[in-house]
């Protein structure tokens, strides 16, 4: 089947079993074909409810009303998105779902509440994916990206899917069926025990959209093809024992009907077929993946400015601006018992206890702090590998917004040559003629680091120490020539960075990786990298897997 097939029987079997499916991720970008998946959803039967990734509590499960409680002198609460009863949830951008609004919804689907998902995914890269707890909570996902207009036509959905809805529960179950769901999923390397059960539903759901009143083989294929081949993670190997084929039964006994027995191999090759090639590869010679973090800072929380968050009660010597509205959904109902103690009063009675502070939730600019060894005969070598790193990582400032600085450490002290940036045209011109040559100040150069660190936090940034050296330290931190010492002192600001907890990076440049550089990056708690014949690109991907999140 074509992708747009499979769409098209997924949501036919979810309209038909919307309780037991739960729901469908559909991983495509805005275009025609998403837009008639979408209306064909109009068939399912519930109301559509239209979310968004960054929900507050008060939206998603209700909140005081306060005009009204005010106007009536009676407590009166607005219903939640999730509190107007069984309804399709459609979620776009579900791969930016915050992880609130992520686990309220897996929250709602596990409930009472016949909730149904249609989740969509609109990312880009491999690591912009739904979330994993919501995705483990509905049956079907479906991929549409790269489908142009000739590749889709009308969808045809059931006629009457009550009818089947009331017909898929009576579909018997032949007794090896759920045994072999779940042997395959374990083969597959899927753990959630939700994948069988809803590998299950669906051929009973596919067994009543064609009219059948027994399971069949053609619908448990069909069901593993839609329910196991996005979630599974290995593939058997081919000389893996099979299971052995149940014994027959006894020639006194009846024909049973209920024995049905899939050989794995069909159901594998219809998983397969289902799989994209370059999935496939991946599943069948799997190998270590690495993940490249997105490079921006830590979340900053102010009263100021940023993406709102839920107001809190804070210090009286705080300079908060006042919720106003989040207050008066405190103080309401205590107004009973209040005008009992102040029956004249004829305005809200209102208590410190009830104030409630504007909250602010901002993410703050990276700033990576390239600290470079330049000392020694091999020292323009390791700058124009830094130099290359730092063209490579400014390269993607913009959209990674991360600023870029460096200092040069020689002789016996560290200068700053590079500020913190995020000009590439800056940048070439301060790192054009570089100095080298001389002893190693490595503490010096950690200090510079930290101050300069210690300031851009003070800005709101958060920065990343990266140092780049042999590790053979032979200048105090007072500038006197004495390697015991220097060790020393190097080890000293080490443990001043880790006090601070300063995020940081040691990249040993040595043809053998040095024990001391080792310890250095232990006591800094920092992550330690050997990159004994480092250029611009390993530099830049060293980086990168660094601060991978």
């Amino acid at each position: 089947m074509t992708p747009w097939e499979h769409a098209i029987l997924a949501l036919n079997l979810l309209a038909i079993d919307p309780s037991g499916l739960k729901g469908l991720a559909v991983r495509a970008r805005m275009s025609p074909v998403r837009d008639a998946l979408l209306a064909a959803t109009s068939a399912l039967p519930l109301p559509t409810v239209r979310l968004h990734a960054h929900m507050t509590p008060q939206m998603l499960d209700g909140d005081l009303d306060v005009a009204a409680t005010l106007r009536g002198g009676t407590v009166v609460m607005n219903k939640g998105l999730l509190q107007r009863g069984s309804s399709v949830l459609l979620l776009p951008m579900a791969e930016r779902t915050s992880a609130y609004v992520a686990a309220r919804l897996a929250q709602s689907l596990d409930g009472a509440e016949d909730h149904v998902l249609i989740a969509l995914d609109e990312g880009v890269d491999e690591d912009e994916n739904l979330s994993a707890a919501l995705a483990d909570r509905i049956a079907f996902r479906v991929s549409l990206d790269g489908l142009a207009m000739s590749d889709f036509d009308t969808p045809k959905l059931p006629p009457d899917p009550a009818a089947l809805r009331k017909a898929a529960r009576k579909v018997a179950i032949p007794d090896a069926i759920p045994e072999q769901l779940v042997v395959l999923a374990v083969r597959l390397g899927i753990t959630s025990l939700r994948a069988p059960s809803f590998a299950l539903r669906a051929a009973q759901a596919h067994a009543a959209l064609n009219h059948r009143t027994t399971i069949a083989v053609e619908d448990v294929t069909a069901a593993v093809t839609l329910v196991y081949a996005h979630r599974a993670t290995q593939l058997p190997d081919n000389d893996e024992q099979q299971n052995p084929p149940p014994e027959p039964p006894p020639e006194t006994a009846d024909p049973q009907d209920n024995d049905l027995s899939i050989p794995d191999d069909v159901l594998l090759d219809a998983i397969a077929a289902a799989l994209p090639r370059d999935l496939l590869a991946g599943l069948a010679t799997p190998a270590a993946k690495t993940s490249a973090g997105a490079g921006s800072g830590g979340k900053l929380t102010g009263s100021r400015r940023g993406r709102p968050l839920p107001a809190r009660n804070g210090a009286r010597s705080s300079n908060a601006r006042v919720d106003i509205i989040a207050t008066l959904r405190a103080a309401v109902p205590w107004q009973t018992l209040r005008k009992q103690i102040a029956p004249d009063s004829t305005r809200p009675i209102i208590r410190f206890s009830d104030l409630r502070h504007k909250r602010y939730q901002s993410l703050s600019d990276r700033l990576l702090i390239f600290t470079v060894d330049a000392s020694g005969s091999a020292a323009m070598a390791r700058l124009a590998e830094a130099k290359g790193a730092v063209e490579l990582l400014l390269a993607e400032a913009y959209a990674r917004r991360d600023h870029v600085a460096l200092i040069s450490f020689r002789g016996s002290a560290a200068e700053v040559l590079l500020p913190p940036t995020r000009s590439l045209v800056q940048t070439k011109r301060r790192l054009a003629a570089i100095p080298g040559g001389g002893a190693t100040p490595l503490a010096a150069g950690l200090t510079a680091a930290m101050t300069l660190a210690q300031t851009a936090r003070r800005k709101g940034m958060t920065p990343t120490v990266i140092v780049l050296t042999d590790g053979r330290a032979n200048i105090t931190l007072d500038g006197r020539p004495d390697r015991q010492q220097a060790a020393q002192d190097a080890q000293d600001v080490a443990a001043k960075l880790a006090s601070l907890a300063i995020e940081a990076l040691v990249i040993d440049t040595t043809i053998r990786p040095e024990r001391a550089l080792k310890a250095l990056a232990d006591t800094m708690r920092a992550n330690y990298v050997a990159l004994p014949r480092a250029d611009a690109k390993s530099l830049s991907a060293a980086v990168a897997t660094s601060l991978a999140d």
